[in-house]
């Protein structure tokens, strides 16, 4: 490897306050390279099976990659963790300022590891490759105050709901614009009485002509690409129209797949009120604008489409300013939209259901935003419970088939009833559904009726190769344009992969399979939500439905191209092949060599 290539990693105990740069072993770095692989690799040695996640035991990682801020398109960093929402893997991920900042703060550390807890509120000064723990004040302060106290440093922080622990706060950075999102880390950061990560430091400068000059063709490859313009051009917020097209934009509580004013919220709403682009002083041909940016009565706001699709036709809302204040409000509390629009829908379906005693219903953003407040601060025993999920909720005051989950993680917007391929890509996600795993709904959609075999196949492509981008932490779009998954520039620092990159990737995947397995995840885990199973009630795919007979012969496809067992455990032949057998010593983890699912 190269001498600024990390090879270290930084470990933070908040119970006494030490730190400690170790190195990262060899063999580790070339099996798993950084990122989510490093992560996981660390998540698995740290933790043993059942550990609370919300207890001191658990570890919270920061992690980079070994090209970041070295490669075109925004940077990212991933957080990993054991999730407090699913009790499964969690990684998350987040752009913006702060992993660059992170990058020349660690120096040659590929991430920060945080066990333990603090007794009293803390924050974590990362600097010249070392940290500090310190006392903080801002204990009770949102997302926006406590980046705008650190004008000097980027800053990833929880706000109020990270501090009561709900079970899908966010980390936030660049004062609310960018969150890792999904699963909960920020509730983790809350248990540990970790306010906040405070970065000072640059990415180092890109001297060597190498690397240069692979920036530059990523750059020109992405630009050039479908996605690269897509992107350029919408933005996220083009999803909005694109699944309401199809008939698979989730719309009042999971009842349509359509939803009839889905053009007060799209990309032609977000244009029209834009006042401008996140990065100001981006080129029009060579660089990543990032997000819109509006005006609203809280200020300024950069929408994404997530907002506009669980937020907007997730709860009926079609007033653009009130679909952006309730993602504000998001932002502030530091709470994951996502799992925001459903527990809100969830309560209004139950509220209809006389399952709660409470006024709400569908287009009321008022009443939305007093529910995510209660659910922020934990105040009433309806946010208490949805502060722990629309599962949790469900257990407690029943309607469990009212909105659909998976493993406890609340679905994104794209509906499987218009696509029926993300039914699999969401039952098979490793933290819970989950469209970033894989996106198989634009070739569904465009290349027509698919069979299981193609669905599963498709699936698991896209699950190895961006498990493979997210060991690189490579922003997703922009590893759309890598025709070799990146080998050109690990080849270029000097690390070299155990096996291909498309092995690296597949490697990953069955470690975090196994680390859900060691949590008790089974077949029965990767199941088709019940909501799913009844017709949709309009759109152009009114009457369809997920058919539960296909949706099992399609898993069993999956198990079988995995080399997973018909329970959903790999088999050792699989982990022997993908050189895991170092990590994983327990046998009863693994379906039994003879155990897989028939050939038809």
């Amino acid at each position: 490897m190269t001498p600024d290539t990390p090879d270290r990693l930084l470990r933070v105990d908040l119970s006494t306050r030490t730190v400690e740069s170790v190195p990262v072993p060899e063999a580790w770095l070339r099996r798993y390279v950084g990122g989510k692989g490093l992560g996981a690799r660390y998540l698995y040695e740290e933790l043993e099976a059942g550990v609370d996640p919300l207890g001191p035991s658990n570890a919270l990682l920061f992690m980079l990659g070994p090209l970041s801020g070295r490669l075109p398109g925004e940077s990212r960093y991933a957080a990993v963790t054991k999730s407090p929402l699913t009790g499964g893997f969690l990684d998350s991920y987040a752009g913006g300022s702060f992993p660059d900042a992170l990058v020349g703060a660690l120096g040659p550390n590929a991430g920060l590891l945080v066990t333990g807890r603090a007794d009293e509120p803390v924050r974590v000064v990362v600097e010249d490759g070392a940290a500090t723990v310190e006392p903080t004040d801002a204990w009770g302060e949102d997302t926006v105050e406590t980046a705008a106290a650190h004008p000097d440093a980027s800053v990833a922080c929880i706000g109020p709901a990270g501090e009561r622990e709900v079970a899908y706060a966010t980390i936030a950075s660049d004062e609310g614009d960018h969150h890792a999102g999904r699963g909960g880390a920020g509730a983790v950061m809350g248990s540990k009485r970790l306010k906040a990560v405070v970065a000072r430091g640059e990415p180092p400068a890109l001297e060597d002509e190498r690397l240069t000059a692979l920036r530059e063709a990523a750059a020109e490859r992405y630009y050039d690409d479908e996605t690269g313009r897509w992107l350029r051009a919408s933005e996220t917020v083009e999803s909005v129209d694109f699944a309401n097209e199809v008939g698979a934009l989730s719309t009042r509580g999971w009842a349509d797949g359509r939803f009839e004013d889905a053009d007060a919220i799209g990309v032609g709403a977000v244009r029209e009120r834009a006042t401008g682009r996140e990065n100001e002083s981006a080129d029009a041909d060579t660089d990543d604008p990032g997000g819109f940016r509006v005006e609203t009565d809280e200020g300024d706001y950069v929408p994404r489409g997530a907002a506009s699709m669980s937020l907007g036709a997730g709860l009926g809302i079609d007033e653009f300013d009130a679909v952006a204040e309730l993602g504000q409000t998001c932002d502030r509390l530091g709470v994951d939209l996502i799992s925001a629009g459903s527990s809100i829908a969830w309560a209004i379906k139950a509220a209809n259901a006389a399952l709660i005693e409470r006024s709400l219903d569908f287009g009321d953003p008022d009443g939305a935003r007093r529910l995510l407040e209660e659910i922020a601060a934990r105040e009433t025993p309806l946010g208490d419970a949805l502060a722990d999920g629309v599962d949790a909720a469900a257990e407690r005051f029943g309607g469990d088939d009212l909105v659909p989950t998976v493993k406890a993680m609340e679905l994104p917007a794209y509906d499987p009833r218009g696509a029926q391929s993300m039914a699999l890509a969401y039952a098979t996600s490793d933290r819970g559904a989950c469209h970033r795993r894989a996106r198989p709904i634009e070739r569904e959609v465009f290349d027509g009726e698919w069979s299981p075999d193609r669905t599963a196949e498709t699936v698991v492509a896209e699950q190895d190769r961006r498990s493979v981008l997210w060991c690189l932490i490579v922003d997703d779009f922009v590893g759309e344009a890598f025709d070799d998954l990146g080998a050109a520039w690990l080849d270029a620092v000097g690390l070299e992969p155990l096996g291909d990159l498309a092995t690296v990737g597949e490697r990953v995947w069955n470690l975090t399979r196994l680390f859900n397995v060691r949590e008790g995840v089974t077949r029965s885990d990767d199941a088709l939500p019940s909501p799913l199973r009844e017709p949709l009630e309009s759109g152009p795919n009114a009457g369809e439905a997920v058919d539960r007979e296909r949706f099992e012969a399609t898993l069993d496809r999956y198990y079988r191209k995995r080399g997973w067992g018909p329970d959903g455990r790999p088999t050792r032949a699989t982990v022997e092949r993908l050189d895991l057998a170092e990590a994983v010593d327990d046998d009863s983890l693994l379906a039994s060599s003879t155990s897989s699912v028939p050939e038809e």
